[in-house]
């Protein structure tokens, strides 16, 4: 009688208990996403990318949320320190009980995030680092990433440098992780395509610290017929005046990652070089209705064009929503299962997130640099779309480790 009733007495508490935490699942309000990115370091990105992510939390809630629960995102700044940034992810894992990680820019803490992600068992949405790394050589089970990659960018860039008949070719790119990673990328992807040309030279200033003279005068040197440019920002600002004061492009052609994205190009004013082959974003070219929807929705809440960025925090949280709702769950299994083949709309068409590497297929515009009423713009764009230019899932079994 007595183990009947301690039996009984103990089912009944395991149902309660089962009870309360369906009540306390039920009670929850609220879905939140830590996001980490390098604000104060790099705001020309990011506070468009900012818009962008808030534009987009606006629009999930307006529509019910995620199964009916209010989408939070909850920011932190990483101040361009890897070791900032996984401060940052514990925090809101461990304090805020955050449903998954998103963000990030510099290649370098993207892959700082990943690790963290990975050892604690956590999804993270990477939005903008472009090394390869992050999905393939350190890839892991926990990390997806949104923007094409640097091989994507790179063979996107590569078809039509390839046509060009310059065979001496020298590089300036920032001397980090996603510097390293274009580079090694394009050389080989080129070399592939054109085995007769020589590489002269390669100069690496570090980021965010480019002495233009030196760099220019060093590239000069080496008499390249060709220059691979991977620096952005204000070191391609103070590269491309140096190098328009020192003649470096007349007579020469020049292939740059990212120099089409208005956050870049816009501020190059009237020293904007012609004729550069670039990745970029030509929101003013763009005549599809996805994009119209969102350049109309953005410039309604902000008064303001888009930026490359922009596109990029928009896409993350849609993204992360999609992910969310299909799951139906804040279990990091669940969102992995959920995100793995996952296919969604997006400003630039509609985007998978392959099961094999966890990259999406979100493309990219290769078109470019022109002056028009003295400032830059890109033009004879064309998009391109990121699953045409990956490798096949044999090539990415040899350089993604098994989870």
């Amino acid at each position: 009688m007595r183990r009947r009733h301690l039996l009984g007495a103990g089912l009944a508490i395991a149902v309660a208990g089962m009870a309360g935490s369906a009540m306390a699942q039920s009670e929850i309000k609220e879905i939140k996403i830590g996001e980490i990115n390098s604000y104060s370091l790099l705001p020309a990105f990011t506070e468009p990318y900012r818009k962008g992510w808030q534009l987009a939390v606006e629009e999930v809630n307006a529509a019910g949320g995620i199964n009916g629960k209010k989408l939070v995102v909850i920011s932190k700044d990483d101040g361009g320190k890897p070791a900032d940034a996984q401060t940052a992810a514990n925090e809101l894992v461990s304090s805020e009980n955050v449903a998954m990680l998103a963000g990030t820019f510099l290649s370098n803490i993207g892959l700082a995030v990943s690790d963290f992600a990975n050892q604690k068992k956590v999804f993270f949405l990477a939005a903008e680092p472009l090394t390869d790394a992050i999905t393939w050589s350190k890839g892991n089970r926990y990390t997806f990433r949104l923007r094409p990659s640097n091989y994507m960018q790179a063979a996107m860039l590569v078809e039509e440098a390839a046509k060009l008949p310059a065979k001496r070719w020298a590089t300036i790119a920032p001397n980090y992780e996603y510097g390293q990673s274009a580079v090694a990328v394009f050389k080989k992807l080129m070399s592939e395509k054109r085995p007769d040309i020589q590489w002269v030279d390669e100069q690496w200033p570090p980021q965010g610290k480019i002495d233009a003279g030196p760099v220019v005068q060093a590239v000069a040197a080496a008499n390249p017929e060709a220059i691979l440019n991977v620096t952005f920002g204000a070191d391609l600002v103070k590269l491309v005046r140096e190098g328009n004061t020192r003649g470096l492009f007349k007579g020469r052609s020049v292939v740059s990652f990212l120099t089409g994205e208005p956050e870049y190009l816009d501020p190059l004013k009237d020293e904007t070089p012609e004729g550069w082959i670039v990745t970029g974003y030509p929101w003013y070219d763009i005549k599809t209705p996805d994009h119209d929807k969102f350049l109309k929705a953005y410039q309604a809440k902000y008064k303001d064009y888009p930026r490359l960025g922009s596109i990029v925090g928009y896409q993350t949280i849609k993204a992360a929503a999609a992910i969310l709702a299909k799951a139906n769950s804040t279990d990091p299994e669940k969102l992995i299962a959920a995100t793995e083949g996952l296919s969604m709309p997006s400003p630039f068409g509609e985007i998978t997130f392959r099961k094999i590497d966890h990259q999406s297929t979100l493309g990219a515009y290769v078109g470019k640099t022109a002056l028009k009423d003295g400032k830059g713009v890109m033009v004879n764009s064309v998009y391109r779309k990121g699953a045409d230019y990956l490798p096949t899932d044999a090539e990415v079994e040899k350089l993604r480790p098994k989870d």
